[in-house]
C-alpha cells in the first residue's frame, strides 16, 4: 500500500498547500469541536494540489464578519473613549468657568466694599474737620474744651480729696491741755502797720535785704526780701535775729564739711540714676549759693529768694530735703505748704522727678506730706516733734502770710517771690 493508495501528498510537496487550508483545517476543529476525521479533505486534487473542503467558504465568511465586528467594536470603544474625554474636558471647562465667575464675583464684591468704606472714611474726616473748625470758632466748642480741661482737673481732685480723706481717717485729734501746746495762729495787724508805715517806693525794693540791720523800723527803702521780718516777733515765743540778718547761725557749724562735700559732688558729679532721696538734676552754683544760705548763713530757719519759676525752687528745696535726708536719716519729714491743689501737684511732681521718688512716698506717714492749710500742718508738725521726728516744713512762694506758729519749729524754709512780683502780695 503506497500513499496514493491513502490519497496522501508526499512530504516534499505539502510545502506547496495554501497557508489557508492549513488555518481552516485547524479553526474548524478548534471552533467546532468537530472530530478530525470530519475536516479531512474528501477530495483530492491533482498531484501537487489540495482540494478545499465544502466548509471553508462559510467558515471564511464568519471569519469576516467577526474581523468586521472587532473593528467596530474597535471603533466604537475609540468614539467612546472620545466622548468621554469630551464630556470631561465639558465639564472641567464648566467649573473652571463657574470658579472664575465666583472669583470675578467676589473680587467686585470687596472692592465695592472698599469704595464703600473708602467713601465712609472720606465723609467721617470731612464731619471730623468741620467738628474741630465749630469747636474753634463757636461757645459750644470752646465749652467742650474748657470741659475736657475740667475733666481732667476733676480727676486730679478727686485723687486729692482721696488721699486726704485716707489722710484724716488716720488723722489724731489734737489734746488741747494747756493754751501753751496749740498757740493760736495770730496775724500781724497789716491794715495798721499799713497806715502807720509809708508804703516802701518802687525804686527801692531791688535792694539786698542783707544790708538790714537786726531790727530796724519799717521805711521806704526796706524791700521785698524782708516781708517775714515782721512777723518774726517775741510774740510767738521764738526769739532770733531777722531772716534777712547775715550773721552765720550755729545749727549746721558742725556739720559744715560735710554738707559742702554733698553739695560739691551736685554740682560737679550729678548722678542722674542715683539711689531714692538723692538729688538727679543737675545742680548750678545759683542754686548752691541758695542752699548755702539756708545752711550756714540762716542756720536751718529762714527765707530764701525765689528762683522765678516754681520748679527752679522745688529743685533748691530738693537739694535741701537730699542733704537734711543724708544727716537726719529715717527720722527726718518734708512738709509742704501750698494754697492750691494745682500747686501742690507741681509740688509733688517736681519732688518725684528731682529725688527719684514716687507717689508712694507722699502722704500722712510717708516722707513728704502736702498741705493746702498751715492750721493742719502745725498739728502734723506738733506730733512729729512729740514722735521724735525732724520736720522740715517747705513754703511756695504764693504764700502771701507766714503763721507765727510756724515759727516755733526747728527748720524751715520759704521761698520770697522776685521784687518784679511783689505788688499783688501784702506785707
Amino acid at each position: 500500500m503506497t500513499s496514493e493508495d491513502f490519497n496522501v501528498l508526499p512530504l516534499d510537496k505539502m510545502t506547496d498547500l495554501p497557508n489557508e487550508s492549513v488555518e481552516e483545517f485547524s479553526f474548524d476543529d478548534l471552533w467546532n469541536d468537530r472530530p478530525v476525521e470530519n475536516s479531512l479533505p474528501s477530495e483530492t486534487a491533482p498531484e501537487g494540489e489540495l482540494v478545499p473542503t465544502a466548509h471553508a467558504q462559510p467558515l471564511r465568511a464568519e471569519i469576516e464578519a467577526l474581523e468586521r465586528q472587532k473593528q467596530s467594536l474597535a471603533a466604537e470603544i475609540s468614539a467612546l473613549k472620545a466622548e468621554k474625554e469630551r464630556l470631561i474636558a465639558e465639564e472641567l471647562g464648566d467649573i473652571k468657568a463657574q470658579i472664575e465667575r465666583m472669583l470675578k464675583e467676589g473680587v467686585k464684591d470687596l472692592e465695592q466694599r472698599k469704595q464703600a468704606l473708602e467713601l465712609a472714611i472720606e465723609q467721617l474726616e470731612r464731619r471730623r474737620e468741620r467738628i474741630r473748625q465749630e469747636m474753634r470758632s463757636n461757645f459750644a466748642g470752646v465749652s467742650q474744651d474748657l470741659a475736657v480741661r475740667v475733666q481732667g482737673f476733676k480727676d486730679y481732685l478727686v485723687g486729692s480729696l482721696q488721699d486726704l480723706a485716707a489722710a484724716a481717717e488716720q488723722l489724731e485729734l489734737p489734746r488741747f491741755e494747756t493754751p501753751e501746746k496749740s498757740p493760736r495762729p495770730v496775724e500781724p495787724p497789716l491794715r495798721t502797720e499799713r497806715e502807720e508805715t509809708p508804703r516802701p517806693s518802687r525804686g527801692s525794693q531791688g535792694r539786698d535785704y542783707r544790708e538790714e540791720s537786726p531790727r530796724p523800723p519799717r521805711t521806704s527803702n526796706q524791700g521785698r526780701d524782708n516781708w517775714q521780718e515782721p512777723r518774726r516777733s517775741n510774740r510767738s515765743g521764738y526769739e532770733s535775729e531777722p531772716v534777712g540778718q547775715s550773721t552765720p547761725r550755729q545749727g549746721f557749724s558742725d556739720q559744715n564739711q560735710r554738707i559742702q562735700t554733698l553739695l560739691d559732688r551736685y554740682r560737679s558729679r550729678p548722678d542722674y540714676y542715683g539711689p531714692p532721696w538723692q538729688l538727679r538734676r543737675t545742680f548750678e552754683p545759683i542754686h548752691a549759693e541758695r542752699v548755702q544760705q539756708w545752711f550756714f548763713k540762716q542756720g536751718g530757719r529762714g527765707t530764701v529768694r525765689g528762683m522765678g519759676s516754681r520748679l527752679q525752687n522745688i529743685l533748691v528745696a530738693s537739694a535741701i530735703i537730699s542733704i537734711m535726708a543724708e544727716l537726719q536719716g529715717d527720722r527726718f519729714r518734708s512738709l509742704v505748704l501750698a494754697n492750691s491743689p494745682e500747686r501742690l501737684g507741681e509740688w509733688r511732681r517736681g519732688l518725684q522727678d528731682c529725688l527719684g521718688i514716687s507717689r508712694a512716698d507722699f502722704g500722712p506717714d510717708r516722707g513728704i506730706v502736702l498741705f493746702e492749710s498751715p492750721e493742719a500742718l502745725i498739728q502734723k508738725a506738733e506730733r512729729l516733734i512729740e514722735d521724735k521726728y525732724s520736720p522740715l516744713i517747705i513754703i511756695d512762694d504764693t504764700e502771701e502770710r507766714l503763721n507765727f506758729a510756724l515759727l516755733q519749729f526747728p527748720y524751715w524754709l520759704a521761698f520770697a517771690p522776685e521784687p518784679q512780683q511783689t505788688s499783688s502780695y501784702w506785707y
